[in-house]
């Protein structure tokens, strides 16, 4: 039974709560020396420790549990000064021990929160717990249509992975969201991901797996106080994705309940062709998993003085460096996402730190410089021009030397190599015309080869002049000030 997603939030209120695994970037993996760097060969990057092979004894890694303290303290969590690793044993072909090295009852970080912003309003995310794990390795299933199991003619498997460094970070149940439950989502794990960036602790790359999301969702009756039986979505990799799994959940479930039947805990998987779950296997309770403290790790205890250094040396976070430039440079929340959303934030700020006016950087970046990204399918950030650059050519048109059309030539000749905004204007010859002796002497063209407009302006039609000024703009290849050149021509026609 199908049902709409408006429908199912006519009857019913939907909960939901996100996992979200990240890998983190250290130099080398979470228990041995291996390197974690991406796309070496197939288990090219593997020791007896992080293959499980009998009598290797893992160490823990320091820089890792100082990344996971530096989350914590982003997401206002305590701090655990004493928490120690457990065993979670199940058996997957990728993980070599049959059992993952996680934490369990005593994680490093504890009770936070993140607030994020949709819709104008402000959502404050709970955080349950951060803790630390190792990663598994990757199968990779061939021969099948869908890259699954199902239908694959053999599978093989890379151990590169596996032993990673990956914090998995847990949100309390979210209700009362309502019909924005996927946007909030989506929101969240945005703003997690700005969160982790602006830390360096993780690239969170989505498309490589470094940063990846279980959506749990469940939905109960309107007004009956209950919270529903929940799904698990595994391994939703894109912000997209984890909006588009939250939303086909809600109806999916909805349909389950109209027909009478009742929604299984199980674990799903997202389809992102067709953008909806199919079942995977039944989810398992921590009981399952047999638990039980590491034998081969000693407990780790953050002293106090380490974990106030972490505090002190943490950047200024998403939220305040949003609230700061909204104030400073006179931006609506929504000015603000069309930054952030473009991946131009950075490169607006740096433009005018170098003394760029807010509205001159944003209108370069978002504007002439976004559509040749766009273009070029890579990040406005990427282009070869610099801050430096564009503020130049901000400065170049404030002072009359360009107008906004020469500006973009300028702006190509910069993308083309051609050198510094000045000296493309040089070479190219780009500079406004606006002495008067050249302006009068193209006025005087144009009035004599369009008589009857100049006929029109003598008569008082003001309006018409712009005729002239597009032919004399035209007979100087755009480089004429218009403004200076429509004053002579009113003054020649007076």
């Amino acid at each position: 039974m199908t049902v709409t997603y408006e429908e199912a939030l006519q009857k019913y209120e939907p909960v939901f709560g996100l996992e979200t695994h990240v890998e983190l970037g250290t130099r080398t993996k979470m228990f041995c020396g291996c390197p974690t760097a991406f796309g070496a060969e197939p288990n090219t990057q593997v020791c007896p420790v992080c293959l499980g092979l009998p009598g290797s004894l893992p160490v823990v890694n320091q820089r890792a549990i100082e990344f996971a303290i530096r989350i914590g303290l982003a997401l206002n969590c305590s701090i655990a000064s004493w928490c120690r690793f457990a065993r979670k044993n199940y058996f997957y072909p990728d993980m070599p021990k049959n059992f993952q090295i996680s934490q369990y009852d005593e994680p490093l970080c504890t009770d936070g929160y993140l607030d994020v912003l949709t819709g104008g309003e402000t959502v404050r995310v709970g955080i349950e717990r951060v803790h630390l794990e190792e990663d598994t390795g990757k199968s990779l299933h061939v021969g099948g249509a869908t890259g699954r199991i199902q239908g694959a003619e053999y599978s093989l498997v890379d151990y590169n992975r596996s032993g990673i460094p990956l914090v998995e970070i847990v949100t309390k149940p979210v209700p009362g969201t309502g019909y924005l439950a996927p946007e909030v989502a989506r929101a969240y794990v945005t703003e997690l991901r700005d969160v982790l960036r602006t830390l360096g602790v993780s690239d969170v790359r989505m498309e490589e797996g470094s940063m990846r999301c279980d959506v749990n969702t469940s939905i109960a009756a309107r007004g009956s106080g209950a919270w529903g039986t929940r799904t698990e979505t595994k391994n939703v990799n894109s912000l997209r994705s984890v909006e588009r799994a939250v939303r086909s959940e809600i109806s999916r479930q909805a349909g389950v309940l109209d027909a009478g039947e009742r929604v299984v805990q199980e674990t799903r998987h997202f389809h992102e062709d067709t953008g909806v779950t199919t079942s995977g296997r039944s989810k398992e309770e921590a009981q399952d998993y047999r638990y039980f403290p590491e034998p081969d790790l000693v407990p780790v205890a953050p002293a106090d003085e380490w974990v106030s250094s972490i505090r002190a040396s943490l950047p200024e976070l998403p939220s305040a460096r949003r609230a700061r430039l909204i104030s400073a440079w006179s931006l609506s929340e929504l000015e603000f996402e069309s930054l952030r959303n473009a991946g131009a934030l950075d490169v607006v700020e740096a433009t005018v730190a170098v003394g760029a006016s807010p509205a001159d950087a944003r209108k370069w970046w978002l504007g002439e410089l976004a559509r040749k990204a766009n273009d070029d399918g890579i990040e406005v950030s990427a282009l070869p021009i610099t801050p430096s650059d564009v503020a130049r050519i901000a400065a170049l048109v404030k002072a009359g030397t360009l107008n906004d059309r020469l500006a973009r030539e300028v702006i190509d000749g910069v993308l083309w190599g051609e050198g510094t905004p000045d000296e493309v204007v040089e070479k190219r010859g780009l500079a406004v015309v606006s002495d008067d002796s050249a302006l009068i002497a193209a006025v005087d063209e144009a009035i004599a080869a369009h008589p009857d407009v100049a006929e029109k302006v003598r008569g008082g039609k003001v309006a018409a002049a712009g005729a002239l000024v597009g032919a004399v703009m035209k007979a100087t290849r755009g480089q004429a000030d218009a403004p200076r050149v429509r004053e002579l021509i009113l003054e020649r026609l007076s």
